[in-house]
């Protein structure tokens, strides 16, 4: 009779090691591995990076050797049963003779999707399914939306104040100024950092540019394979040539505008800033949201992370682009009617029109806190 403490403890392995390959797999999923023989002893184990080609299970068993006959495979993820990069990891499953695998959740991708654990099963090894699946599928969010869509998973960040704000009443600059203050605290602030880490790209509009003058990074001081893709919203290339995002363009800036000024995109060309003309998709001349979502998932981004201001918020929130939403709080109350809202635009007429979160959680950070919810679930919507 299989100990299921036994499985939840080496599940548990097998998602920290899956978890190492955040911002290494993209845009395959994060997978980890972990052999145990009847003794519980571990026999082998790896976890799944794009550069390193060779999925997780197939690492595992290549540093067990012998030792796989009879072993029990703990994995966060289906056995692929289909030929991509490497062949089937469900053969090399089978042809290694494992006994039994234990499994947190079945592969979104439409190819698998089941297909591995039928081919495990019809060779005799015993397969259990469903253990720690929320987590499993928190990790691999990005990815089920990317391969069952081929767009990413958007998710809407803001920081703001108890009562909705996200920055005080401009103020009246000729040149770019950067944000004397932080509306939350340093450990919500290292939390929004590994968001970033685990998404392929940031997006924000030209303002948040022009006011702030950010970088735009990923400062969670975590390896990642591809550069955050840092995605600007400009409508009408606006983009000042001396702003630190420009002056730090290392390829991995895109501007998405609706109107390309050719002398101005000359100039951002050769200052290594990528330029894309989107259709419009408002009567202001905005940029189409949808289009957006459609050319950043051509590109294999898996996920993307709004942050702002609150007319992209809006346009996010308007078009229905919006998978995810994770909304900082301190324990602040801005007021005054020129502080800058959260959301700014026409607003839902009704309450049934408004977007309503499920699957909602807080998180805790001292005295600040986040409200993290789902609009679209991003394995069955």
């Amino acid at each position: 009779m299989p100990d299921l403490d036994t499985d939840s403890h080496f599940l548990r392995h097998a998602l920290a090691l899956a978890r190492q390959g955040i911002g290494l797999a993209s845009p395959n999923p994060c997978v980890g591995a972990v052999l145990a023989d009847n003794e519980g002893e571990i026999v082998g184990e790896g976890f799944y990076t794009y550069e390193g080609i060779r999925h997780a299970e197939i690492i595992a068993i290549e540093r067990a050797g012998e030792r796989t006959r009879g072993a029990t495979l703990y994995i966060n993820l289906e056995p692929c049963s289909h030929l991509g990069r490497t062949g089937p990891c469900a053969d090399a499953v089978i042809a290694a003779q494992i006994r039994r695998v234990v499994a947190c959740m079945s592969d979104p991708n439409p190819l698998v999707s089941g297909n591995g654990f039928d081919r495990l099963r019809a060779a005799g090894i015993v397969v259990e399914t469903g253990m720690l699946e929320n987590e499993a599928k928190a990790l691999n969010e990005n990815f089920a939306r990317y391969i069952r869509r081929h767009i990413p998973l958007v998710t809407l960040k803001g920081a703001m104040t108890l009562d909705g704000k996200i920055a005080p009443p401009p103020r009246t600059v000729t040149k770019l100024v950067s944000a004397a203050t932080w509306i939350t605290d340093e450990a919500a602030r290292a939390h929004v950092q590994q968001l970033r880490h685990q998404n392929d790209a940031i997006m924000v509009g030209v303002g948040t540019v022009i006011a702030d003058d950010p970088l735009l990074t990923d400062r969670s001081g975590n390896p990642r394979r591809r550069p955050l893709s840092r995605v600007i919203l400009d409508s009408r290339l606006r983009l000042p040539l001396e702003s630190r995002i420009v002056q730090t363009a290392q390829n991995d800036v895109i501007v998405l505008c609706s109107l390309a000024e050719e002398k101005k995109k000359k100039q951002l060309l050769r200052l290594g800033v990528r330029v894309e003309q989107i259709p419009v998709g408002s009567t202001d001349g905005r940029p189409d949201m949808e289009a957006i979502v459609n050319f950043l998932g051509n590109l294999e981004i898996t996920g993307v992370l709004v942050e702002g201001g609150a007319h992209v918020n809006w346009a996010v929130l308007a078009a229905g682009v919006a998978d995810k939403v994770v909304l900082y709080y301190a324990p602040t109350i801005l007021a005054g009617s020129e502080s800058i809202p959260f959301v700014e635009g026409a607003g839902f007429r009704t309450l049934r029109d408004a977007p309503r979160l499920k699957s909602v959680t807080l998180h805790h950070f001292g005295e600040d806190f986040a409200v993290e919810g789902y609009l679209r679930d991003p394995y069955t919507d």
